[in-house]
């Protein structure tokens, strides 16, 4: 769709790595409209085809895929990424290649990119954004930490969506001894809001994520819930052309669901079992919902952070492999995640903008 742009247009660009980076950067898209500015939406598959739903009036532009993959084994993760790694710096390159020409086309005046290493330009201001100032990668971490840095150097501001001060939601993941100047702490981002409603759900369950781990553990979680007694409702995070719902005894199984419905989902649910993924924790963290966390097998980061949580006791977790429907009996020991009450200043973040 191609439209008159102005000349406050801003290129965002989230990663496709599951629809975290997606969903996450849905207030922000919100927050450039309500600050008169044209945002332009930049992705590729999933991601993109979320945000094209929540915004059907917005241009969209698609960008080459990193085409990141997850292992059928977690200790195989890490080789995974490595073999697409070539795939991945081609990728970055050719994206580098159309923001250059984008810039030019649609006269953009800022980008923000969500983990995307090649959305990036000379030209105009660029504003990053990541929870992970240090990537946890096992015995690599050290040099997977230093090559992000290093990334993030490029651009004018860094926005890390959590708090400055402890607590907070990231731990060292993103936080380091000697914070870089251009690192700006704008708390944690959701498109969630919490409501008091009626429950009509004693679990939601909520997936995400690459392929294969996402249909594994949807797999294990179908036969698991076998023995709840309770109302389910069981999103199952393929995103598709339409919204599927299928009622299955005591369970409500859909595809998907825009930011509206599953915020009505959420603050109708009693607890949530997901993913320790980031913006899952944060979302969490709005709705002050009690939950249960499975992380991803071999992804460093929802491993450390469901651990950390664990450890102060907020939620708890089991792997994958362990996990029982039982040890949702655990929830109820656990003081959850603390609702926060965040008021970010985006008319001071934008700011970078005007400069």
């Amino acid at each position: 769709m191609i439209s008159n742009f102005n000349k406050k247009t801003i290129l965002i660009a989230p990663l496709n790595w599951g629809l975290g980076h997606a969903t996450r950067c849905i207030p922000i898209i919100k927050a450039l409209i309500e600050n008169n500015y044209t945002p332009i939406i930049a992705s590729d598959g999933d991601a993109l085809a979320l945000l094209r739903k929540e915004f059907p009036n917005l241009n969209t532009l698609e960008l080459p895929s990193y085409q990141i993959e997850y292992a059928g084994k977690g200790e195989n993760l890490k080789w995974k990424l490595f073999k697409n790694g070539l795939k991945t710096i081609k990728a970055i390159q050719e994206e580098k290649r159309l923001t250059e020409n984008w810039v030019e086309q649609y006269d953009i005046k800022g980008i923000i990119s969500d983990n995307r290493f090649g959305v990036y330009s000379t030209k105009v201001p660029c504003v990053y954004i990541t929870h992970q100032l240090k990537v946890l990668s096992g015995s690599s971490t050290w040099l997977s930490s230093k090559i992000h840095q290093n990334i993030i150097k490029k651009f004018d501001a860094c926005w890390v969506p959590d708090f400055n001060e402890t607590p907070n939601l990231t731990g060292k993941l993103g936080h380091l001894k000697k914070t870089p100047k251009n690192i700006q702490y704008i708390g944690p981002l959701s498109r969630l809001q919490h409501q008091e409603k009626e429950k009509k759900y004693d679990l939601m369950v909520v997936l995400s994520g690459p392929e294969p781990q996402r249909g594994i553990l949807e797999a294990k979680l179908r036969s698991e819930i076998i023995r709840y007694s309770g109302k389910i409702i069981f999103i199952r995070g393929i995103i598709e052309k339409e919204q599927v719902k299928q009622q299955i005894e005591n369970v409500s199984y859909y595809n998907f669901m825009n930011a509206t419905e599953i915020s009505n989902a959420f603050n109708e649910s009693e607890i949530v079992l997901c993913r320790s993924g980031y913006t899952t924790i944060m979302d969490l963290t709005q709705l002050n919902k009690k939950s249960f966390f499975i992380p991803t097998p071999g992804q460093f980061e929802q491993e450390y952070l469901a651990r950390k949580l664990q450890e102060e006791n907020a939620v708890p977790f089991a792997s994958q492999d362990d996990f029982k429907i039982e040890n949702l009996d655990q929830v109820a020991n656990y003081k959850g995640l603390p609702k926060t009450e965040i008021k970010t200043d985006w008319s001071s973040l934008f700011h970078v903008f005007k400069e």
